[in-house]
């Protein structure tokens, strides 16, 4: 996945259009939209302020490091902490 189609997928899962995170960047609905479309990458002051709003580091952004994303909406409190258990049980086992 590129930097477009990540940074599409972010603001999406944060329920924001491409006018309201234009808006907290300080910069067009058609920059977004280069943007997610391959067409332009932002400046590095940008790339850093991105990855703040959304919580992500820039590495992940650019796609040096790739995360995993499991949706746990829907699941009780007990079951998401149970998974963490797993999930940690796993890389403990390597």
């Amino acid at each position: 996945m590129d930097f477009g189609n990540r940074l599409k997928t972010l603001r999406i899962k944060k329920k924001l259009t491409q006018q309201q995170l234009a808006d907290l960047l300080g910069l067009t609905k058609s920059v977004i939209s280069a943007y997610e479309n391959g067409l332009r990458y932002p400046a590095y002051d940008v790339l850093i302020i991105i990855a703040r709003i959304f919580k992500v580091s820039t590495d992940f952004l650019l796609g040096v490091e790739i995360k995993r994303e499991i949706d746990t909406s829907g699941l009780t409190d007990e079951q998401v902490e149970a998974l963490i258990v797993l999930i940690d049980t796993i890389r403990n086992s390597n």
